[in-house]
């Protein structure tokens, strides 16, 4: 469905009348030769967003990506100067350790801007009024809107990979303590989700990058400082996202190796244990032949002696294998 829609007009909100199917003709009509016009829609059906691209002029093959989602990250031009640019929005579900994902398309022209949101992050509400409140930013048009989305899109990842660092941190205090947890299982999860943002501002680097060189025909020649501070924010956010993959990476190994020592000095321990089980055993197993003629078999300090010879073996075993670190 349509969220808002404007006429701008030298950086200000037009007024314009129309309800329902009269709002984008009523848009049309109120705008004039240096006016913008800025759509947002959420989710819209096929019947409404081919409304829009009717009255924009829309390539076919963009509005049919916009309407479906699931798109990778980029950048498009057709035909009469349309950009066409989608972006994947993040937010971050600390309780389940999850990145959840969503999508803004931007179609932007001369004298339009059209975003389509799908999921519930990285509303374009705010955006809109911030802009709205800056009347000399929003004088420079369609790519002015183009930034704040971009801008807008970039921070939600910088405070995703802030969330991140902090659950990362806390895989990292797990795997070196002296419990033990099932942290295999937190890893994992973690970098899944890492990967998931990866899929996200991976692909965008590019795009921005164009923005910011201004190889973009039609972009204002002043915006590119714009854009080259937003594209640095995109190049640092996949730098941490790499570092972070990488810090989960080493975790990982060495959880298994403290896995694979505490493995160990189990096997030590038991080791020992059944080292100084063996004694009494043996002992017990050869006086428990029942033979007549065996040593001190009859002999009244024969039982005493032989438990004082267990005991004082174990014991001496017990701390052979106390200092030289078993038990």
């Amino acid at each position: 469905m349509i969220v808002d829609c404007a006429v701008y007009r030298d950086g200000s909100r037009v007024p314009v009348d129309g309800q329902g199917k009269d709002t984008l003709a009523a848009l049309v009509t109120a705008s004039r030769e240096q006016d913008f016009v800025w759509i947002g829609l959420h989710e819209p059906g096929q019947d409404e967003m081919d409304e829009v691209a009717s009255a924009f002029g829309l390539h076919q093959l963009a509005v049919e990506d916009a309407v479906r989602a699931h798109q990778r990250p980029k950048l498009e031009r057709y035909d009469g100067g349309t950009l066409f640019l989608v972006l994947k929005t993040l937010w971050y579900e600390d309780e389940h350790d999850a990145v959840e994902t969503g999508e803004i398309a931007v179609f932007v022209g001369d004298h339009y801007v059209v975003t389509v949101r799908h999921g519930s992050g990285a509303g374009l509400a705010l955006t809109r009024r911030d802009l709205e409140e800056h009347a000399d930013v929003l004088d420079h048009g369609p790519y002015a809107v183009m930034h704040s989305v971009c801008d807008r899109v970039v921070d939600e990842y910088e405070a995703v990979a802030a969330e991140l660092q902090v659950d990362v941190d806390e895989v990292e205090l797990s795997v070196f303590s002296d419990t033990r947890g099932n942290d295999s299982e937190r890893i994992y999860t973690l970098k899944r989700e890492v990967a998931e943002f990866r899929r996200a501002v991976g692909p965008l680097r590019e795009p921005l990058m164009l923005f910011a060189q201004g190889q973009v025909p039609g972009m204002p020649v002043e915006a590119r400082a714009f854009f080259r501070d937003v594209a640095d924010h995109a190049v640092r956010v996949h730098e941490e996202v790499e570092s972070l993959d990488n810090l989960l990476s080493s975790a990982h190994n060495a959880h298994m190796a403290r896995i694979s020592v505490q493995q160990n000095n189990d096997m030590r321990k038991i080791s020992a244990w059944v080292a100084i089980a063996a004694v009494p055993t043996a002992v017990a197993g050869i006086y428990g032949m029942n033979f007549d003629h065996m040593p001190e078999l009859r002999w009244q300090y024969g039982y005493p002696l032989v438990l004082g010879v267990i005991l004082a073996t174990c014991v001496t075993l017990f701390r052979l294998f106390k200092k030289s670190g078993w038990l």
